[in-house]
């Protein structure tokens, strides 16, 4: 299977415009002792690319370019576009933001651009538009990245006109607006577009994670990441308008709440994402982070960003401990990516970044740990050379992840303030990852076809087309997991009528009455029929089975004895509902059963402590095994007498595993 590449890009952003030309020298020759093959330039340059409105300045640009082409260095050239010029906040204040309080801010701070300012769209553009027709054509440029880690929202007078013009394209009429947003509600009743004001602090928001009208906010949100997204097009079509078969992407965030990556990824030639899980960040989460970048286009991606040691902006800023970046990015590769990317090649002598790790640190030597880490990697990256390079991960489950309801949940003015819609996908998932059962993370317009199960939860905003694809899915032989929450809404975050869960009720074969919201020290219990118990809470559903049968019943409180979790057969496949949120312990017994209805196995076979992925060419399986625990345990005997890559030696009957220790055994 080819890859976009045509090696493992291995290196990270480099920023030699910070430091004076006698140290690049010395950076190409430790870059070579490390086996870093690639750099990301051109981030934050704007101001010094174009230091005034009429005049460009490339010489410097021009410099660096020469100097890692000379190196046969796989270049990502980015755009510069995610900060602006003093000049042009000076000159043009509209190009600047106006935050959620209705503040119109001065210059400052990165992200900082109206994305409806038609001036910083045309700068933005000219700028580009100059580097494609300066750069696209050096075969060293592998890649481009446009902006950087876009984000954040705009709430100023451009935003809110270009948000009419948004809604008047999906609505056509007011009287459609009115309809969508429920707006007899408080008598807040529309007679023109013009009268619709942004939904921030001084209009229907109460706060950035609050609203009096959730369609409304809802809205804003998805017109927020496709004004982004617009912005990003304008760019890339600027570099393909020079080189059609120029490889663009931008830098994604992994769960970032504010755009759909779903609709970004459509317009992406490769997905790219930043990864910086802290010390306590569950091995899993990370997983499933991986898992949803690569499930944004089914295909392997970039990781533009990790850093080699520690990050300088969390709350508790952690060493990475010996061996932990090695196996965190060969969890990385197992999951999808071929590349491997740091932030950043050499620590910045300033800014709020400076103490951010880095592969050369401010000592300026290669006699570092990180240093001798980073270099040990990259000698196994380049004798692993093209072997995983393209290849692809297969999976028997998905999980739905959807940004519409991602925003609608939270949105939502109950049950509960502690039910958030990441949480409960992981906590599905970590089942999944604990047993090394591979995931698809999927998009909810997905058909489902090729897979074994489907995992749902939180499923509150069914869509258009939804119900539809779930239910051939069930129909066909499929097995769906529902939970709690579940087809409550339409797009527009009105409820359906007729009870709960909405279009999902005849495929669930329950009637959901009534939702209890318990407090964090209030637990209920799921009773199974074979007298097995596991703890809820969070929320509990109150329901009435309707062709369902129950597997479990709760232990407790006025609707003790009465269902939890159930299941409905349907077609030639099977529902499973889950009326509350499970212990670990309590989705271990409904997801065994479910696995063992859909005859899943893992990659060890059994519950394994061992991080076990495969990817394939063909026929040909790639076997990722990864200690992060804190035991030694044993390799599974179905790798003994296979070849690790890694080491070039066969696997030998008994051999054991050390935290943080890595194989890659070629079946």
């Amino acid at each position: 299977m080819a890859g976009k590449f045509q090696r493992i890009l291995y290196g990270g952003d480099y920023n030699p415009n910070q430091w004076p030309e006698e140290v690049w020298k010395e950076d190409m020759r430790m870059f070579r002792k490390a086996g870093i093959n690639s750099a990301t330039i051109n981030v934050f340059s704007w101001a010094k690319l174009q230091p005034s409105e009429e005049t460009y300045y490339f010489d410097e640009l021009d410099k660096i370019v020469d100097m890692l082409s000379a190196e046969e260095d796989d270049i990502v050239m980015a755009t510069s576009t995610g900060a602006l010029p003093a000049w042009m906040v000076k000159r043009y204040p509209e190009v600047a933001r106006t935050d959620y309080e209705g503040r119109h801010h001065k210059f400052g701070q990165r992200h900082n651009a109206c994305p409806n300012s038609q001036v910083y769209r045309k700068f933005m553009v000219s700028l580009t538009a100059k580097l494609a027709e300066r750069y696209a054509h050096n075969p060293h440029i592998t890649c481009w990245h446009i902006n950087n880690e876009y984000g954040g929202e705009c709430y100023c007078e451009n935003c809110e006109k270009a948000f009419r013009v948004w809604l008047k394209e999906k609505y056509k009429t007011i009287e459609a607006v009115n309809k969508a947003w429920n707006t007899e509600f408080w008598g807040h009743t529309f007679y023109d577009f013009d009268e619709i004001v942004l939904p921030n602090v001084l209009g229907d928001g109460i706060g950035t994670e609050d609203t009096a009208f959730a369609g409304l906010s809802i809205d804003y949100k998805r017109f927020n990441s496709d004004s982004l997204l617009e912005n990003y097009c304008m760019e890339r079509d600027a570099i393909k308008a020079v080189n059609p078969d120029a490889l663009v992407t931008t830098n994604l965030m992994g769960t970032y709440k504010g755009l759909d990556y779903f609709k970004w990824a459509k317009e992406m030639d490769i997905v790219s994402w930043d990864n910086y899980p802290a010390l306590d960040t569950p091995w899993s989460f990370t997983a499933m982070t991986h898992d949803l970048m690569r499930g944004l286009k089914k295909e392997p991606f970039m990781l533009m960003e990790q850093t080699p040691s520690q990050q300088n902006w969390q709350k508790y800023n952690s060493l990475k401990r010996p061996g932990q970046m090695r196996a965190q990015s060969y969890q990385t590769l197992a999951h999808g990516a071929d590349t491997i990317q740091f932030f950043q090649l050499r620590r910045s002598v300033g800014g709020c970044e400076k103490f951010h790790g880095a592969v050369i640190a401010h000592a300026g030597t290669e006699n570092t740990r990180v240093f001798r880490e980073v270099s040990q990697l990259g000698e196994e990256l380049a004798r692993l050379g093209r072997h995983i390079l393209g290849t692809e991960n297969r999976a028997e489950v998905a999980m739905i992840f959807d940004w519409d309801n991602y925003w609608g949940l939270e949105y939502t003015s109950g049950p509960s303030e502690d039910l958030k819609y990441v949480d409960q996908i992981h906590q599905y998932y970590r089942y999944f990852y604990e047993h090394n059962i591979p995931v698809d993370m999927v998009s909810a317009e997905d058909t489902f076809a090729g897979y074994k199960v489907v995992a749902a939860p939180v499923l509150y905003m069914v869509k258009e087309g939804m119900k539809e694809a779930l239910t051939a899915f069930v129909k066909q032989g499929g097995i769906l997991i529902l939970t709690y929450m579940s087809g409550i809404v339409d797009q527009s975050d009105n409820v359906y009528l007729g009870g709960y869960p909405g279009p999902l009720r005849e495929l669930a074969g329950v009637w959901v009455e009534e939702i209890d919201a318990l407090f964090p020290d209030q637990k209920n219990q799921m009773i199974f029929a074979d007298g097995r118990e596991a703890e809820c809470g969070l929320v509990c559903d109150i329901m009435h089975l309707e062709g369902a049968e129950a597997l479990a019943v709760y232990g407790s409180d006025f609707y003790k004895d009465s269902p939890v979790v159930t299941r409905n057969t349907y077609g030639a496949g099977s529902t499973y509902y889950i009326g509350s949120d499970p212990s670990e312990e309590g989705i271990e017994m409904i997801l065994d059963k479910v696995r063992e209805e859909a005859g899943i196995s893992g990659a060890s076979g059994e519950k394994a402590r061992l991080e076990i992925v495969s990817r394939w060419n063909g026929e040909q399986e790639y076997g990722f095994l990864m200690n992060f625990t804190d035991q030694v345990l044993p390799v599974p005997e179905r790798f003994a007498g296979k070849e690790d890559l890694l080491t070039e030696k066969a696997v030998e009957s008994g051999e054991t595993m050390k935290k943080y220790d890595v194989k890659i055994v070629k079946m």
